[in-house]
């Protein structure tokens, strides 16, 4: 293990180097809170990077529907039931269906929607 020290100094030296994370995060956690403390749930903390890293963004912005902007999507649990919008891989097949709603809706109260962090993720739970 001699050569952890220096890659410790070097991958210090590249996170000194690297731009403090903007409000404008390319791929961060996007807080999604249109309805949820109105309805009485948790605001949806979606992992957008994680997706990403799995897909292109086509995927969902040109073949689900989604616009390329946070905030600019009116998507309703009946739409996400019904197949559309996140219901067409959150279907219990090829992810987790609309019944764990606990580990879409896992941020907590009267968080602010947008977007926060950089290119990686929290994820579900850690909000």
């Amino acid at each position: 293990m001699r050569w952890r020290r220096p890659v410790q100094l070097v991958l210090l030296a590249l996170a000194c180097a690297l731009p403090v994370a903007t409000p404008f995060a390319e791929y961060g956690d996007v807080v999604i809170n249109k309805r949820s403390d109105k309805e009485g749930v948790r605001p949806v903390i979606f992992p957008h990077w994680f997706h990403r890293i799995r897909y292109r963004c086509k995927v969902c912005h040109s073949e689900l529907g989604f616009k390329m902007r946070a905030g600019a999507n009116d998507v309703l649990m009946s739409d996400i039931i019904d197949g559309k919008f996140c219901g067409m891989c959150h279907n219990g097949q090829v992810a987790w269906g609309p019944e764990r709603c606990d580990l879409c809706h896992s941020g907590l109260p009267r968080l602010l929607p947008g977007i926060a962090g950089g290119a990686q993720t929290s994820g579900p739970g850690r909000w």
